[in-house]
């Protein structure tokens, strides 16, 4: 996929915003009723930075392994939303230049995809934005580990992602798995994923 088609579906996607009503999410389940039961989803916000070059790719980071939470998992750039964050967009903006010093002058934002509840009791909203290839990268050491990019011919690869089952504190769960030689993509990132690259593939229709 050359550049420019890149573009134009990530602006179809984005062209008419989401209906707040409309979350997704593989967790809803027990999980969330049990862990969270009479609390609302914490609202967050990630940055699905799509770098656009020649053969372009979806950044990725992995966190370090000593955090409270999600310690080692691979993540999109984010966090919860601030009081002092005046919209998702500006919190995955800061969140990002936090995480991996990513200048939010270098950013093209181009809109919101449909939130994804967790089971942990988030709210993400994931905010599509192009990136410039061969950026230098300053990783805060407390929170990133690596940074790196997923394929998008990988991404529009239909077979690429499989479903897992896993059994943890009485409770089947299912998620979505990403393959990666080095990285173990899976959980809320790897749904986001699955959900863009279906947005992407019917754009191409």
């Amino acid at each position: 996929m050359t550049p420019i088609e890149l573009r134009t579906r990530l602006a179809a996607i984005t062209a008419v915003p989401p209906d707040p009503a409309s979350v997704h999410g593989d967790e809803l389940l027990t999980t969330l009723s049990a862990s969270v039961p009479h609390r609302a989803p914490v609202p967050a916000a990630v940055l699905v930075p799509v770098v656009l070059s020649d053969s372009p790719g979806i950044l990725l980071t992995k966190r370090t392994s000593h955090l409270t939470r999600h310690a080692g998992q691979i993540s999109f750039p984010g966090g919860r939303i601030d009081p002092e964050d005046a919209s998702p967009e500006a919190a995955a903006l800061r969140e990002a230049q936090e995480e991996i010093g990513l200048d939010a002058a270098a950013v093209e934002v181009v809109g919101r995809m449909a939130d994804y509840i967790t089971g942990t009791g988030y709210r993400i909203t994931p905010v599509l934005a192009l990136v410039p290839p061969d950026l230098l990268y300053e990783i805060s050491p407390h929170e990133v580990e690596a940074v790196f990019e997923l394929p998008m011919d990988v991404v529009l690869d239909p077979d690429a992602p499989r479903r897992q089952r896993q059994h943890v504190g009485g409770v089947w769960r299912e998620y979505w798995v990403w393959p990666h030689p080095e990285h173990y993509i899976w959980g809320a990132t790897a749904a986001i994923l699955v959900h863009l690259a279906e947005r992407l593939r019917k754009e191409r229709r």
